[in-house]
Parts: C-alpha cells; structure tokens; sequence
C-alpha cells in the first residue's frame, strides 16, 4: 500500500487519514499537540457542520459526539436598524439539522480513534526544512496545517484572490448561561445578526468540553468599532467587551445574556486572516512536491460559516482521488487535477462568502425581506449552508433572483 503522509490534525487532515485506514493505507499523520494538550489549549475556531458535511461523517463512524452536540434546527437573519430595533428579522429551518463541535473536543478524539484504528501518530510541527526531509520516505504528502510557516509553500493564486488584507476582524467567546431566543424557544438555531456598515454578530449552539453552549461570534469591519482587540485582554474581560459591543448595537440579543459566563478559562480567541485561494502544489526547496488541502489552499472569510464543512468535502474528494489512483504515482499533474475536483465545489463557497463580504446589493435585501414573510425562500436561503452552490442558481445574480421571487410569488398567489 503506499505511504502516505498528512501534515496537520484539523478536520480535513484528520477525517482524510481516518478514512483513509479504512482502506488499509499507511498513514502517518503528523500533529503539533498531543491530544491533551489539545483539550487544555485555547478554543481553535468557531464551526457548524450542516448537513451533506455531518453525513459525510456519519458514513464513516466519525459523529462521536452526535448524541451529545445540541440539534441546530434553523437559521436566522436579523438586521439592526440605527435605533437599535431590528429593521428585519426571521429564522427559517433546516432541512436536516446542524451540529457543533468544540475543535478541541472533537480532534483530540479524532486523534486518538487514529491510533485506535492503525494510523501513526508523530506529535512535533513540522518546518520547511523537516518537510523536505521527510518526502522521500513517502509517496504522497498531504499539507493540512492552515497556519503556519507550511502554508508559505503554496503561492497566492491572483485570479481567484480578490483581497489582500483582512476583510473582518474576528472575536469570539464560548459561553454558557445564554437563554433561548424567544421568537423560537422549541427549537435551537443559529442566529446570524447584521449591523450595516459595522459587522455581523453570530450566535451558533455548539458543543464542548463542559457540555452545550453558545458561542458568541463577532465579525468586525477594520477600521470600525468591532476593531477593538488589539491589545489581546485576558478572557474575562474579553467577555465584558463583547456583551458590552451586543448591547450597544444587538439590544436583542444582550437581553438573554444576562447570566452568561465562560466554558472555561481558554474559551476566547480573536485575530483575522486575508481569505485567499492558494495554487494546490508546493515546492520544497529540493524539489520535492506535496500537496495542499481544504484552508491551506482555499481560506474563506468565516462569515458564511463554511470552514469546517469545506474541509469535510475536501477530505471526501481527496479520499476519492486517492483510491481512484490506484498504484499510479501522485505526481504534480495528479495534485492539481485532484485540487480542481474539489475547486469545482469550492468556487462556489468561495463566490458567496465573498459577496457577503461587500454592502449587499438590492436584490439581496429583497431576498432577504421576501423571507421575512416567505417560507419558501427562508428554507431555501438558510438550506443553501448545507450545499452552497444552489446560491448561483438564484442568490449571486440580480436577474435569476428577480426570476425566483417572481416564479415564488406567483407559486403564493396560485395557492392561495
């Protein structure tokens, strides 16, 4: 069988090499934590897992917390007018439910179910210099570390990277304590809140070390008043700044805040990264090539929530490009033939998380004000997380909504 080396224990390093033992690979997955010292670090990310990601997962035994997560039933949208009230504001339910699942809980798991079932596990990071080492005592190595000096190995591609900077500044706290949303107090949904001109608020039910919580999300424009997280504060009051930005802009949601406290001292994090699509092949200083997957080579702004679901389906193409290849050699053309097959899908993540990015033009506001009134197109809206690249088909373009909301409106009148 060949060798196959993955650098980095996120979802899509993770999941590839798991699915990968499935098949009897040798894998060797190099992680720069062991598996405690996951559990005791800093909260990695936010993320919420739809659907065609969470089956992903359930197909190949990797939903361990399952049966614990909290069920994200809907999404909801609501838009803050200048005095404070909302200008706009409904939820839409999901088709099948969402799920999410502490980063620190769910790959210190992972990481263990690996050795359980055969894989290597090295824990050390990994640099240029060791990389290029390391490649000629393996048939395929995998980058799958986001961060890092690793990602340096694969260059910017300008053609599908519209942005050089940071286009939100990123603050979040896990939490507990945070009442329902009165609106829907049956069901748990994630709340996406938009303050124009400023930034958005999410509100997403996860899961983590101590239990289901809530994880407050704030996206800030640079330059803006959600800026404000330069000087790092300690956690508690990192906490006191983002009630106190919630009940400046988002009264709404500062009301159910009122007894909410931390999951745990490391349950803070902000920063901002430059979203970006990267060429999929690296070139070691020797010459060597290793390929790229899921955030090293495709970062998307978290605003549309993709991050781990992208790295699902990119870990799922991968695993197929892998099998289909037989013991034919992973040579260059093979890599990036392999990237494309998964750009086929993520251009389309890509396009809508960077049209959400920008003021959204009249047709969007349309949209979403027809949903306000129009169960049709909440479901639709809020189901295209799960698969977003229905969203060409009538979100992204001006014409092809005003063809959807018209042929909605005439479906409404007709059943009425």
């Amino acid at each position: 069988m060949p060798k196959i080396l993955i650098v980095g224990a996120g979802q899509s390093g993770l999941q590839l090499a798991l699915t990968l033992r499935e098949h009897d690979y040798d894998v060797t997955l190099m992680s720069a934590r062991t598996p405690d010292e996951i559990r005791g670090g800093r909260v990695m990310s936010t993320q919420c897992m739809f659907g065609d990601a969470l089956r992903i997962e359930r197909d190949h035994g990797l939903n361990l917390w399952e049966a614990d997560a909290v069920r994200v039933e809907g999404l909801g949208v609501s838009i803050a007018a200048p005095d404070g009230s909302r200008a706009l504001d409904w939820v839409g339910r999901l088709d099948e439910y969402a799920q999410s699942v502490d980063q620190r809980v769910k790959m210190a798991g992972w990481l263990e179910l690996l050795e359980e079932r055969g894989g290597k596990v090295v824990t050390h990071g990994v640099t240029t210099a060791d990389l290029d080492r390391l490649t000629d005592l393996y048939d395929l190595v995998i980058v799958a570390a986001g961060k890092g000096e690793l990602v340096q190995l694969f260059d910017r591609n300008p053609q599908r990277s519209p942005f050089t900077r940071p286009q939100r500044i990123l603050s979040l706290a896990y939490v507990h304590g945070l009442a329902r949303r009165p609106e829907h107090p049956e069901f748990s949904a994630v709340r996406f809140n938009v303050i124009p001109g400023v930034g958005e608020l999410f509100v997403i039910p996860a899961h983590t070390l101590s239990g289901n919580c809530e994880i407050l999300f704030f996206e800030g424009i640079p330059g803006g008043p959600l800026d404000c997280w330069d000087d790092r504060p300690e956690p508690q009051e990192h906490l006191e700044r983002i009630l106190g930005l919630m009940q400046r802009f988002l009264p709404w949601e500062y009301d159910r805040a009122g007894a909410v406290s931390l999951t745990d001292p490391q349950a803070t994090l902000s920063g901002g990264y430059t979203p970006m699509v990267r060429f999929p092949v690296g070139e070691l200083p020797s010459g060597g090539a290793v390929l790229g997957m899921a955030d090293v080579v495709v970062a998307n702004d978290p605003i549309t929530g993709q991050g781990s679901n992208n790295a699902a389906k990119c870990a799922a193409v991968y695993l197929d490009s892998i099998l289909q290849r037989g013991d034919e050699p992973y040579d260059r053309e093979w890599m990036e033939a392999t990237f494309e097959r998964y750009w086929d899908y993520a251009q389309h993540v890509t396009n809508w998380t960077n049209a959400l990015l920008q003021p959204p033009p009249e047709h969007v506001l349309k949209i979403l004000g027809t949903a306000q009134t129009n169960d049709t197109v909440a479901r639709r809206f809020v189901n295209g997380f799960s698969d977003p690249s229905d969203y060409q088909h009538w979100f992204l373009d001006p014409d092809k909504a005003e063809a959807y909301l018209a042929e909605v409106a005439g479906l409404s009148r007709a059943s009425g």
